[in-house]
């Protein structure tokens, strides 16, 4: 919060400046089905969406100039500041509603091309963070109108619960599930993973069971039934991917998968694995903590 003084000829009064602080966080895929290719070039898919506590931090404040001012720390984005989904989102709400001009800081620490969706969820807290500080009155419904227009998962953040997710991703269904208990322990190269080159080798088919089936079962069963798709493709161009999956397998994990069509995978554990210090190369992002 940042405060003003204004006097006049009377006596002094103060005019306040609040500043919203929001935490975006990441989500881990649990399956991704590829299950058909559309005319439109899109491919159909199911999986399920699960939030993590892995976090940027993500800050707006009104300004004087009118206009936009988008300044970034942390990892470095490398992006013409048009192009940031961010600006996006906020030109979207501009185009219905008056807003003033803002001062917004992102502090990025969720990796890009890790299949964590870390953009969409900035994208989605600013557009809660507008609802809420401009007073703007928008249900979760008409929020989700936005949000589709900035990306197929970035719906999933306005809410952000467990979630079965359909068609290009947009269609979301709730879901009664939990991972509490289980400690998760995420891993990325220094590299991405293009969405073109996820899905070069991919031949989409549709799966014996449903995923919102197969979740039922405890995930120390999971390992041989819940699939992520990306990874016949991806593996074979990126093969330290791979080596990552099979040391967190070997490591304890009772499933470990790629998250999305990124380079990041993810482990899950019954108890906080012992990481030694060669496990992993010293470049990779590595984050971990009890779900």
């Amino acid at each position: 919060m940042e405060l003003h003084r204004v006097c006049n000829s009377v006596t002094p009064f103060f005019i306040f400046s609040i500043k919203m602080v929001l935490f975006p966080n990441a989500k881990i895929n649990l399956g991704l089905n590829i299950l058909r290719k559309r005319e439109d070039g899109y491919h159909e898919l199911e999986t399920i969406f699960y939030p993590i506590g892995l976090k940027d931090g993500l800050e707006f404040i009104e300004n004087k100039q009118n206009k936009i001012i988008f300044t970034s720390s942390g990892l470095p984005l490398n992006i013409d500041p048009e192009e940031n989904i961010i600006v996006k989102a906020y030109r979207l709400i501009a185009a219905d509603y008056s807003l003033p001009g803002l001062d917004i800081h992102l502090h990025k620490v969720i990796p890009f091309g890790a299949g964590l969706g870390g953009g969409s969820s900035d994208a989605a807290y600013l557009l809660k963070g507008f609802n809420d500080y401009f007073e703007l009155g928008l249900f979760v419904s008409q929020l989700k109108k936005y949000a589709v227009k900035l990306g197929a998962d970035c719906s999933f953040f306005l809410e952000n619960k467990p979630t079965f997710a359909c068609g290009i991703g947009e269609q979301l269904q709730n879901i009664d599930f939990s991972l509490s208990g289980y400690f998760i322990l995420l891993v990325k190269p220094p590299f991405g993973v293009g969405t073109k080159e996820a899905y070069a080798e991919i031949k989409p088919s549709l799966p014996q069971k449903s995923l919102l089936d197969l979740i039922k079962q405890s995930p120390d069963k999971w390992q041989n039934s819940i699939v992520n798709d990306f990874e016949t493709s991806v593996f074979k161009l990126y093969p330290a991917i791979a080596e990552i999956k099979t040391k967190l397998l070997e490591i304890g994990a009772v499933y470990a998968s790629m998250s999305g069509s990124g380079s990041s995978v993810f482990g899950l554990f019954k108890i906080e694995p012992q990481i030694a210090a060669n496990d992993f190369p010293a470049d990779y992002f590595i984050w971990k903590d009890w779900i």
